[in-house]
């Protein structure tokens, strides 16, 4: 883009020899929040932004933020979600509907701040934040990775070196006291030879129970039973189909160096006027999708995506099933490729994502309503007008990450360890995409690598996993590749966390300079108390005394828990209204209607009568009419559960009762056309006896 190669320079201008106290590579959400914390503690900084464009994912189409406990959110980062409230309260913001139509929800129950929005409004919010604050922006001006770009010194009875300079592809070279590392990939962070990995620790490494492979785990985002991998159905002779890899089944627990899958963010639009057309993408091979048609055929019955609602009638849309737009076992190249590696790695990406929307509209071998359901959509016009209404931001869910001197793992996720000096808060769930695709055991094609769950309340992150190990680097702080296990990176890795970081570590990096420190040795009593001062939320809400829910054998013989269902969205794991059974119950979060579905199966173990209960937690905020689908041999039956109303029978209600054969039930609960929260608890079957 012509915008990517100009140096285009926002508030005060740059000299060749201006020596800020911070130099920040990267434009990212957390480049932007930590240089305006840097400007408003009256230091000195410099934005270097590779891409042009500022704001990374959350103006690259992640609209629908992951925030795990909205609490949880202070500083800068929350007052960027404040804006965004306050951008939407304004009548002129809705261009393609009414703010009253807008379906999507997401906003603070006080309407101080939404969590959904469209990306051009998220770069306009940055960029008036640039603006606000008089940052001296660098664009389009990429680090020289080679050995030449960097220079680094080691100072008389220093511990460990400093960086004294960087260097762009331009020539350009940029002097510094303390610098930051705010990219997805960690490129000046490895420049500078700090220890990283990439890939999933082994379980044996931290005592992870969730580490390294998870074949036990892989039942989201995953395929009908038994399709077949083989060119030549049935024939390993005939080779593998495209997108399933050669390696086969390996130990749980085992590390290695897959990545989690990568896609597009899509910002789709169903109004016909700001509506571009799915199109094929030069060079379209049917064979690739031949999985996505072969899954169809085996009984995938949903679009394989997850559109979510944003304003104006655009979604945020992201993976979900078995072949969707994650296109997985390709992104582990990308941590340390070259900037043209990346360049073919984004087009292949968007290639994958163009024939996949492609085969989804026009192969005969799609359901038909699935099919229509696609057309509806299509690239908004008005976003990513520069690249055709496709987001030039891959969603890099994760590549290098740092060895610090503190590594966050799943025992701080899970609140079993304490980290001490907190910056901030994470609350999201542990959350890894598939990495890999393979053929399992019996010959069929399975993913692997899907992690969700959830953390028990927020926990801290501290300082330490911030900074490198003192010996490798005195003057670097890290705030999107921080010190920490796959596993714990999961629920770290969103665009709220990575700002509360970057404020905390920008707020570090001024007391380094006016204390002459290295950023290992800042007063974290200090900082504590400037970064409580500057809104930061550092410990987490009270724990509200634990309840306990009614025992799983007490709904009926035959019983399937919410956890054990399979789940299209209803993420929130909840325990705040009395009577549920199990560990809790989980709603769709009032948002992203008709999007979201609960399937149980149930199997019946002999011929009988048999009665099919459902338990629900009654409030005034549930949906007045979810609809329930009932299916068992030919039999296909649909209801409607009041769920602001108890349950007929106190803790469950009957749906009614038949005569089944041994074989298989589904219950299936969605969200489509509700009128507020759904319930998804436990259902089961019960003998009927005389």
């Amino acid at each position: 883009m012509l915008q990517a190669l100009l140096l285009c320079l926002v508030g005060t201008s740059v000299s060749q020899d201006l020596t800020p106290d911070v130099v920040i590579y990267g434009g990212t959400s957390a480049g932007v929040i930590a240089a305006c914390q840097v400007q408003r503690m009256g230091g000195s900084v410099l934005l270097v932004d590779p891409d042009g464009r500022l704001g990374g994912l959350s103006s690259g189409g992640l609209g629908a933020t992951d925030i795990g406990h909205k609490d949880a959110v202070g500083g800068l980062s929350r007052e960027f979600y404040r804006r965004v409230s306050r951008h939407y309260d304004r009548p002129e913001a809705w261009r393609q509907e009414r703010a009253e139509e807008y379906q999507g929800g997401a906003r603070a129950s006080d309407g101080e701040v939404m969590w959904a929005f469209e990306p051009h409004v998220a770069e306009q919010i940055f960029e008036g934040l640039i603006e606000e604050y008089g940052v001296t922006v660098l664009r389009g001006e990429r680090l020289d990775r080679s050995p030449g770009g960097i220079g680094l010194a080691t100072a008389e009875g220093g511990d460990g070196p400093t960086i004294q300079w960087i260097k762009t592809e331009s020539g350009r070279r940029i002097e510094g006291r303390v610098f930051m590392d705010a990219t997805y990939e960690g490129d000046l962070m490895a420049l500078a030879g700090i220890s990283y990995t990439v890939g999933r620790e082994g379980e044996a490494e931290f005592g992870e129970s969730l580490a390294g492979v998870r074949t036990a785990l892989a039942r989201y985002h995953q395929f009908a039973p038994d399709v077949d991998p083989w060119v030549r159905p049935g024939d390993p002779t005939s080779g593998l189909l495209p997108e399933v890899g050669q390696e086969g089944p390996r130990r749980d627990g085992e590390g290695d160096r897959n990545v989690q899958a990568y896609c597009l963010r899509l910002c789709f639009t169903d109004d016909p006027e700001n509506r571009r057309p799915i199109v094929a993408p030069e060079g379209y091979d049917a064979a690739r999708y031949e999985l996505l048609l072969r899954d169809f055929e085996a009984g995938a019955d949903r679009a394989p995506w997850s559109p979510i609602g944003m304003p104006n009638r655009k979604t945020d849309t992201n993976n979900n099933r078995g072949v969707s737009l994650d296109w997985i076992g390709h992104s582990e190249p990308w941590a340390e490729a070259s900037y043209a590696e990346r360049a073919d790695l984004y087009q292949a990406h968007r290639r994958w994502t163009e024939g996949l929307l492609w085969t989804l509209v026009s192969s005969d071998r799609v359901p038909e309503e699935i099919r229509a359901e696609i057309r509806r959509w299509g690239p908004a016009r008005d976003e990513f007008v520069e690249t055709g209404g496709y987001s030039p931001q891959l969603y890099v869910r994760e590549a290098r990450r740092m060895r610090g001197a503190l590594v966050m793992t799943e025992h701080h996720c899970r609140s079993v360890e304490t980290a001490t000096a907190p910056v901030g808060l994470a609350a999201y769930t542990m959350d890894s995409h598939n990495v890999r695709r393979y053929v399992d055991a019996s010959g069929h094609v399975r993913n692997e690598g899907d992690v969700q769950v959830r953390v028990p309340r927020p926990f801290r992150i501290g300082y330490d996993a911030l900074t490198p190990v003192r010996a490798e680097c005195e003057n670097l702080l890290v705030v999107c590749c921080p010190s920490a296990t796959h596993v714990a990176f999961g629920s770290i890795r969103m665009e709220p966390v990575f700002m509360i970081l970057a404020q905390s570590a920008a707020t570090a990096a001024v007391h380094a300079v006016r204390s002459a420190c290295s950023v290992q040795a800042v007063d974290r009593d200090r900082l504590e108390e400037r970064l409580l001062a500057d809104g930061q939320v550092l410990a987490p809400p009270p724990a509200k005394e634990a309840q306990t829910g009614r025992p799983l054998g007490s709904l009926g013989t035959i019983v399937v828990d919410e956890d054990a269902a399979e789940r299209d969205g209803f993420e929130i794991l909840s325990q705040s209204a009395a009577g549920w059974f199990g560990a809790g119950y989980r709603h769709d979060g009032n948002d992203r209607k008709g999007a979201q579905r609960v399937r149980y199966r149930l199997q019946v173990p002999e011929a009988g009568r048999y009665e099919v209960r459902v338990a629900w937690t009654a409030s005034g905020n549930r949906a007045s009419a979810v609809p329930v689908e009932v299916r068992t041999g030919g039999r296909f039956e649909r209801f409607e559960l009041d769920q602001r109303q108890p349950p007929s029978q106190g803790a469950f209600q009957i749906l009614g009762s038949w005569e089944l054969e041994p074989g298989e039930l589904v219950v299936e609960i969605s969200n489509r056309g509700t009128d507020g929260y759904v319930i998804a608890d436990a259902v089961a079957l019960q003998p009927v006896t005389d």
